[in-house]
């Protein structure tokens, strides 16, 4: 068993930058977390980084397994593992297990402005601005200013809607 630090994470993923070899990253980050004991870095979030790495590689169905495996784990993560699973199961062309999933997050609450992003950027990435609109602009809402994703959430929320040809509103006046 291993102590994992952030240090090791970034040389790994340093490392995998520069060979740009997903695949390989994505093996080496799941048998970190395989062999995870403690460390600065949840288990559940190193599964995250691996399912991103899958994904990369052009393997969703790798990547659901991680994700699904970061959920069960229970850890810490930046951004809810399943969000990360709607996302592929979108990618997997399943809309409807994936709208599921996100309503399940929503109905659970306590999301965080990192998970809320994810979403909204997910929906409107599968043609769904309205849906990603709601969503970024709930996030906005809750967050302050020194919220880490304040700013680009604001940024979100104005590319959205400029897509969605609506007139600028005193939260796209924020935008810097």
């Amino acid at each position: 068993m291993a102590h994992v630090t952030r240090e090791h994470l970034d040389r790994l993923l340093e490392q995998a930058l520069l060979a740009d070899d997903h695949s390989s990253l994505a093996r080496r980050l799941y048998d970190v977390a395989l062999g995870y004991s403690s460390g600065d870095v949840s288990r559940a979030s190193i599964l995250v980084l691996a399912a991103e790495e899958w994904r990369a590689a052009g393997q969703p169905a790798r990547a659901l397994e991680c994700f699904q495996r970061a959920v069960e784990d229970g850890g810490e993560s930046l951004v809810d593992p399943r969000a990360g699973i709607a996302d592929t199961l979108f990618e997997l062309d399943r809309p409807d297990e994936a709208r599921e999933v996100i309503e399940a997050i929503r109905a659970e609450g306590g999301i965080t402005t990192a998970t809320s992003h994810t979403i909204a950027e997910t929906l409107v990435a599968y043609g769904d601005l309205r849906s990603g609109l709601e969503w970024v602009t709930q996030a906005v809402l809750a967050s302050d200013e020194d919220d880490p994703e304040h700013e680009a959430l604001l940024r979100t929320r104005y590319r959205i809607r400029v897509d969605l040809g609506l007139p600028e509103d005193e939260l796209d006046a924020l935008v810097s």
